[in-house]
């Protein structure tokens, strides 16, 4: 008997934001028994809203970028639960590692022939971003701002290319593809929307309608997600028409369909023992194609703001005897860091990123040792004090197995391979054509990977996949 939507089994692995926006779209749709599976004992993904500070932080994703174009952002916005962050980081200021400040006239023209440096327009570029970025700075420089100090102008092309590197989620600009721009979507718009005082959790409740009188359910998901349930085997060759999968403590599920939101971090780790039979081998060039950088946060709560009034943050620029210097000694990793500033709703609040392999090795050490290295940055780059912090907390996006990462980008291995999330996007069929295994996830949005609502979108192209696949079927009585 032909299965209809009521009765069509669907398990979902993952429920990050792609995982959650497929669960809630099908089961607005007339499925009926739709299920998550996932590895982490919480929802979210690489969203994770915690309670730190005077209300809460993001350890994942913070922002929501755009607003056209934008399906995060057209959800929420007669809400009243997302706020532009506007000229909040206007003034920051970029400091030498000499400890001067650069006036911050002279920063802001070097940073706008930065931001008219980057690729752009309807072509690629030859060669890799970074590549086309130093050329064009350089040319820049000479048309534009003749006059400036040569050595100043490299510190700061060096940490704008590692403040835009840790924007992609790339170790270095020179293995992004000079494709990049054109393939990822821009919305317009502003790009920091932050969620005020609830943090991207809210937008999840929003997600499953969870009620504000019982924000501990999780509501359409109510029942439906396991947590704690790492699955290990991807069955779809044992029992035709039907998809098996194996978790690690030995619990099995069987479906009629299955959407696989994974990291690509995890995909590249485990595809080759995941999945039965071997994944096809476009989907497996673009596992292997892509790749998923890592940036990390670190929170530091204080009794009260540290930094002047009239300063919101600061940019390192190092000079360069000061970089080789600091390369011998274990506080290597802090050149990773691209910025330290305050946070919006959290007045007492700094937040410093590190990304890269500096930021993977940031995972390795003890609370103890960042605190230590921080401090030292502090005291290099400022001539005021910043006393130990009351409270820590970091992310840790690469060394949790169950991510890998953070966000996806396009690098110029991509081009050598030609593949790209679209070879990632597209189902695996059975023998007989069985719709059996399905992939969603930031990185297999063609358009909007490294997003929240790139992930969304894809939730939401594999739900409806599945419900055009139905469409012959009546509605659920």
């Amino acid at each position: 008997m032909e299965k209809c939507p009521a009765s069509s089994r669907i398990l979902i692995v993952g429920a990050g934001a792609s995982g959650i926006a497929a669960a809630t779209r099908l089961l607005e749709n007339n499925f009926g028994n739709v299920q998550i599976l996932e590895a982490e004992n919480r929802i979210g993904g690489r969203i994770q809203t915690i309670c730190f500070g005077d209300n809460v932080v993001d350890v994942g994703a913070q922002w929501c970028h755009g607003k056209q174009r934008n399906c995060v952002y057209e959800m929420v916005k007669d809400m009243g639960v997302v706020q532009d962050t506007g000229d909040f980081f206007a003034g920051i200021k970029r400091v030498r590692s000499n400890k001067e400040v650069v006036p911050h006239d002279l920063a802001c023209s070097l940073t706008d022939i930065s931001m008219g440096s980057m690729p752009s327009g309807p072509q690629p570029v030859a060669g890799s971003f970074g590549t086309h970025l130093a050329e064009n700075f350089w040319r820049n420089i000479e048309q534009q701002l003749p006059q400036v100090d040569r050595i100043l102008a490299s510190e700061a092309l060096e940490a704008f290319t590692k403040h835009e590197s840790s924007i992609i989620g790339a170790d270095s600009l020179f293995e992004v593809s000079g494709r990049e721009h054109i393939e990822y979507d821009k919305c317009d718009g502003e790009m920091l929307i932050h969620w005020g005082t609830k943090g991207f959790q809210r937008f999840l409740r929003l997600l499953m309608k969870v009620s504000e009188e019982t924000p501990e359910e999780l509501g359409l998901l109510q029942g439906r997600v396991h947590l704690g349930k790492k699955v290990t085997k991807i069955d779809c060759l044992t029992s035709p028409g039907k998809v098996i999968l194996r978790c690690e403590d030995g619990d099995y599920f069987d479906a009629d369909h299955v959407i696989c939101t994974v990291s690509l971090g995890v995909l590249q780790e485990q595809h080759e023992k995941l999945f039965i039979p071997p994944l096809p081998a476009a989907k497996v060039n673009a596992i292997r194609g892509l790749t998923l950088g890592t940036v990390n946060k670190m929170y530091l709560e204080f009794e009260e703001q540290p930094l002047p009034d009239d300063w919101v943050g600061f940019f390192c620029f190092w000079l360069a005897e000061d970089l080789k210097e600091l390369r011998k000694t274990e506080y290597f990793w802090l050149e990773g860091i691209t910025g330290i500033h305050r946070v919006t709703c959290q007045p007492r609040l700094l937040m410093a990123w590190v990304g890269g392999a500096l930021g993977r090795h940031m995972e390795t050490l003890t609370d103890e040792k960042v605190l230590e290295g921080l401090q030292w940055l502090f005291r290099k780059f400022l001539t005021f004090e910043i006393p130990e912090p009351k409270r820590f907390i970091r992310s840790k996006w690469f060394s949790n197995p169950n991510f890998r990462g953070t966000w996806t980008f396009r690098p110029t291995k991509a081009d050598e391979r030609d593949t790209g999330p679209w070879d990632l996007e597209s189902p695996v069929l059975g023998e007989d054509g069985h719709l059996g295994l399905l992939f969603a996830g930031e990185a297999s949005s063609r358009n909007h990977f490294s997003t929240v609502h790139g992930a969304v979108e894809a939730g939401w192209r594999e739900a409806d996949r599945l419900i055009r696949h139905y469409s012959s079927c009546g509605p659920r009585s």
